[in-house]
């Protein structure tokens, strides 16, 4: 009887011990998100088979609808916007908020109505290759069961 009770109380101090952070880091990488504060072109997106596979980004357009978009990011408070003018696609326009965690996680919520500061859900992708005048966003898709890499490139305006 002791026995199980030790094992009961230890099995609940185990549990009680369980980290509590969020799937994704919310302390901020600054440095980085100076970095890529500014106007941007996005000037490709890219994924093995693009010439035969379609990809929704960010619940709103077929990827190619996002070459020649303009995107701006402002650091100072994590907000910015962007606008889908590509000639052959609906024109889109939202404000955003983002930010990059200390573990290259370019984290991303499009605020396109009026209930958007409720919203919970939003956009979680790798930041890389960041310079002075470019840097990419990639995004994990799935495709017949196989993950793939979705790499949006920008280039500064």
């Amino acid at each position: 009887m002791k026995k199980s009770i030790f094992l009961m109380l230890f099995a609940i101090v185990i549990m009680g011990c369980k980290s509590k952070t969020p799937v994704t880091s919310t302390v901020v990488d600054n440095k980085t998100e100076r970095a890529i504060k500014g106007n941007y072109v996005l000037s490709a997106v890219s994924y093995p088979g693009s010439d035969y596979i379609k990809v929704s980004s960010f619940d709103i357009a077929d990827s190619k609808c996002f070459v020649g978009s303009k995107w701006k990011f402002v650091s100072n408070n994590n907000k910015g916007n962007f606008a889908l003018d590509n000639a052959s696609c609906t024109s889109f326009v939202s404000d955003i908020t983002w930010y990059i965690n200390k573990e290259g996680k370019f984290v991303m919520k499009v605020l396109n109505d009026s209930k958007s500061k409720k919203l919970k859900e939003g956009y979680i992708l790798r930041v890389q290759n960041v310079t002075e005048s470019s840097f990419q966003l990639v995004d994990l898709g799935d495709v017949g069961g196989k993950s793939i890499d979705i790499v949006y490139q920008f280039q500064r305006n």
